[in-house]
């Protein structure tokens, strides 16, 4: 069975005019299990049919399995990051990049890192708590993260100012589908990301050959595990992934995280008094405001069947995690924001072999924001509801999130 009639509700999730609350059009989405469209493209919203895909060796990542690849390949990087390949070249990769990243092998990095993202933090905050109005995007959730990747990459702290100007040239890219960004940005974008490999390229080489330290890229310089070595262009493709990957999800994480309090001030006291809960309010805060809303440019290695319905080899197919983290059939009462949900399996890092490679750093980077922003900032209170939102249905979140407090 093949439906096209949820095409024009996805078109309506595209457009910017619905980005400051889709959830409704995700709940019309939902009635079509598995959508095509008028490109030939599926649409996937529903949550069992969404984790029965990611768990699908014949789902590919790899948009060389498109039949048109269109504006998917616009801008890839070569050779690719492991996001964007299959096993067996995937799972090699991210097996030699979480020996020194988590479990099993560096089970206490992330956890070790907390001191350090409590530094910077507060420092942050230092210079917030006097503001009578604040921007969390631009004040507080942007720099922290690039702050700490830069600290994980080893980034000396006189290259910071360069790495940031980099930063935010690609995640202006990012912002826009990549057939309708600006073409001066895109431009932009593209030389900020050849820049900024040719800087990784050059600190690698600076750590080959010493005695391996702490950060990631020196680790990497001097592998010798089970898997062999990656070469030195997957090194740099798997540290820029870390970069603009755990960047964006972390930033969008806690601004999300933020403007979802301030309109649960309840929750956001009962945070104050029992900071102890933080760790379930960001599980909640994953499934009810994810950082990531859609998963396209996925592609069928071979002819699919989901909900009855038969996708081609070759078709693009667009797993949408939002919708499905709002499904009434596997969460009760899903449009409620309830930090004391149970069994919340939530899509908020996607699944399968592909599970965000940096979610333990995000979750506990988020952790700590909020912790923090609960209890240093007085009487916080949004100046616009909505906020102005960022282009991108893919990776939503406020471009801004002005705050008054005081």
């Amino acid at each position: 069975m093949t439906v096209t009639h949820s095409s024009s509700v996805f078109q309506r999730i595209l457009d910017h005019s619905s980005r400051a609350d889709p959830y409704p059009l995700y709940t019309e989405l939902r009635r079509t299990p598995v959508a095509r469209q008028e490109d030939g493209g599926y649409i996937v919203s529903t949550y069992r049919e969404i984790t029965a895909l990611l768990h699908n060796p014949h789902l590919s990542s790899n948009t060389d399995n498109l039949d048109n690849p269109g504006p998917a390949a616009a801008g890839r990087e070569d050779p690719p990051a492991f996001i964007g390949l299959d096993p067996p070249r995937h799972d090699r990769l991210r097996r030699i990049a979480m020996r020194y990243f988590g479990p099993p092998h560096s089970p206490r990095l992330v956890d070790d890192m907390r001191p350090d993202l409590k530094a910077v933090v507060t420092n942050l905050i230092d210079n917030l708590v006097s503001k009578d109005e604040i921007d969390i995007v631009d004040d507080f959730a942007y720099p922290f993260p690039v702050t700490v990747i830069c600290h994980l990459l080893g980034v000396p702290r006189e290259d910071e100012p360069r790495f940031h100007g980099w930063v935010e040239a690609i995640v202006a890219v990012l912002d826009f589908n990549p057939a309708t960004a600006p073409e001066e940005r895109v431009r932009e974008g593209i030389q900020a990301r050849k820049d900024l490999r040719a800087y990784l390229a050059e600190l690698l080489e600076s750590r080959r050959g010493r005695p391996p330290g702490d950060d990631l890229l020196s680790r990497l310089a001097n592998d010798e595990g089970p898997d062999g070595r990656m070469t030195d262009e997957e090194i740099v493709s798997t540290a820029n992934l870390l970069l603009i990957a755990g960047h964006e999800t972390t930033v969008n994480l806690i601004t999300n995280g933020v403007l979802t309090l301030l309109r649960h001030p309840d929750v956001l006291e009962r945070l104050r008094r029992e900071p102890e809960m933080i760790i379930r309010t960001v599980e909640e805060l994953l499934r009810y405001e994810p950082p990531v809303h859609l998963i396209p440019w996925r592609a069928a290695y071979s002819d699919l069947t989901v909900a009855d319905t038969v996708i081609p080899k070759g078709s693009q197919i667009t797993l949408v995690l939002a919708s499905g983290n709002r499904d009434p059939s596997c969460f009760r009462d899903p449009d409620r924001f309830d930090p004391d949900r149970r069994d919340n399996q939530h899509l908020g890092f996607g699944g399968g072999v592909h599970l965000c490679f940096g979610a333990p750093l995000a979750r506990l980077e988020t952790q700590i924001a909020l912790t923090e922003l609960v209890r240093n900032l007085e009487n916080p209170r949004l100046v616009a509801d909505p906020p102005p939102y960022r282009q991108s249905a893919v990776l939503r979140g406020p471009r801004h999130l002005l705050v008054r407090q005081g």
